[in-house]
């Protein structure tokens, strides 16, 4: 069965016109149990199929080469010179490699519901599709958003605060715009092909300081195992410093996880907004 990307909780009926046949959906989004909106769709058979076809073309090409950036990354700890970057802490202690590798998560969903559309049609996937909307909206975009933001505009400041130099020598320029350019392009794309249904700001806020809180916790118990910060730019400050940074990066985060929210329904409309339950 041909579907457009929509969330699963949808009821569907079919119209034909002359010799076309159209879909009209009515989507329901209900990821959360605030959630009660609804819009209805028709859209011409062929353009249904077309959707379809190039929305699992693009997830598996995504996630065909987020795999070849982990692995490849992976390999150049093998490499004596490379693998000093890597020291205290692994290449887990920074963020640029953490989102590498959720978007292998969350584009690995992405394939896997793709899969099972075309194997079950609407029948058992609720649990994939929600989880999927949950990863993008509250980590897979916020991060890459945050990660490409951070990244340059200290880069462009002073760039041996985030990425010295030196690295220059050791990682090819090509590599580094793979991290830290065309993430954020990526993520741009998944939103105008598909849309997503948010979580209540509380829970996905909730969500994503619990993720902030995380890393954190992680760069300073590295810097108190090893005495070495993870990026240059935190020696650089004071506690006072560290605690203001840290906290302005999480506003910066919301920020960007509101953005999304406005995007998506710049795009998509009231369909995918939850709303509080009328009393």
């Amino acid at each position: 069965m041909l579907e457009l990307s929509v969330p699963e909780r949808c009821v569907t009926q079919f119209s034909f016109s002359g010799l076309a046949c159209h879909r009209t959906c009515a989507v329901t989004c209900a990821s959360t149990p605030e959630g009660s909106c609804f819009e209805t769709v028709t859209v011409p058979w062929s353009e249904l199929a077309m959707t379809r076809t190039s929305t699992c073309i693009y997830h598996f090409f995504v996630l065909s080469w987020y795999i070849f950036l982990n692995f490849y990354i992976s390999q150049q700890g093998e490499d004596r010179r490379k693998s000093k970057v890597f020291l205290s802490g692994g290449q887990w202690k920074y963020l640029t490699f953490l989102n590498l590798f959720l978007q292998v998560i969350f584009y690995g969903v992405a394939c896997l519901e793709d899969v099972l559309k075309r194997a079950k049609g609407q029948k058992d996937i609720k649990f994939i599709t929600a989880f999927r909307d949950l990863l993008f909206t509250t980590l897979a975009f916020p991060i890459s958003a945050f990660v490409f933001l951070s990244f340059w505009i200290l880069f462009l400041y002073d760039r041996e605060l985030v990425y010295p130099k030196a690295l220059d020598g050791i990682f090819p320029v090509w590599l580094n715009h793979a991290m830290h350019t065309s993430i954020l392009p990526f993520s741009l794309a998944e939103v105008i092909l598909r849309p997503h249904c948010y979580p209540l700001k509380k829970k996905g806020l909730a969500l994503l300081a619990a993720a902030s809180l995380a890393y954190v916790s992680r760069v300073l118990w590295i810097y108190s195992e090893t005495g070495t910060w993870v990026y240059p730019v935190f020696a650089k400050l004071s506690p006072v410093g560290l605690a203001a940074f840290f906290s302005l990066s999480y506003v910066f985060s919301v920020g960007i996880y509101l953005f999304g929210e406005k995007l998506n329904h710049w795009k998509w409309g009231d369909t995918m907004q939850p709303r509080k339950k009328r009393k």
